[in-house]
């Protein structure tokens, strides 16, 4: 979940998750980019959005260009032609703080399963439906597998904002 999250965090280079995701409006439906158009990478700095139908390609510029991407469409009638310029340090550092806001976002949630899962173990110690050991151990293992996923968590986050920060 993580890692498509940020797959939406520019980098400076063109990629499909950038757009594919974005809803437009396809004859009153809000309706995601991949769904409505082939999204493609000519070149490294070039995103192609070619929809399946001529006339959703307005809608298409629109959600694009209402987005916080900072992206501006060239169209030709047929295919959205988007450029991907270069990032400006500022915005660079920006972007670091999201990537950071939403790896903080991740390690919250999973902390929080640990203490529900913590809870429901008590419960079931308190219940007399497992031994205070059993309550232990498994207290221990949850400990283990939120430490595990937490490290996950922190290298997928250090790795978007090497990839940022990248020029």
């Amino acid at each position: 979940m993580l890692t498509r999250d940020l797959a939406s965090i520019r980098t400076g280079r063109a990629s499909p998750a950038l757009v594919e995701h974005m809803k437009a409006d396809y004859h009153g439906i809000l309706t995601p980019i991949n769904q409505m158009a082939s999204i493609s990478i000519p070149d490294a700095k070039m995103i192609l959005i070619q929809p399946w139908d001529s006339s959703s390609i307005k809608s298409i510029e629109k959600a694009i260009l209402t987005s916080d991407l900072g992206l501006n469409p060239i169209s030709d009638s047929r295919v959205l032609r988007i450029p991907i310029p270069p990032l400006t340090e500022e915005r660079r550092k920006e972007l670091t703080k999201a990537v950071h806001k939403r790896s903080e976002d991740a390690r919250i949630a999973l902390r929080n399963l640990r203490r529900e899962g913590i809870e429901k173990f008590r419960q079931a110690e308190k219940d007399k439906a497992i031994s205070q050991d059993q309550c232990t151990r498994a207290s221990e293992q949850l400990q283990k597998l939120t430490d595990n996923f937490t490290d996950k968590i922190n290298n997928i986050g250090h790795a978007k904002e090497k990839e940022i920060m990248e020029v």
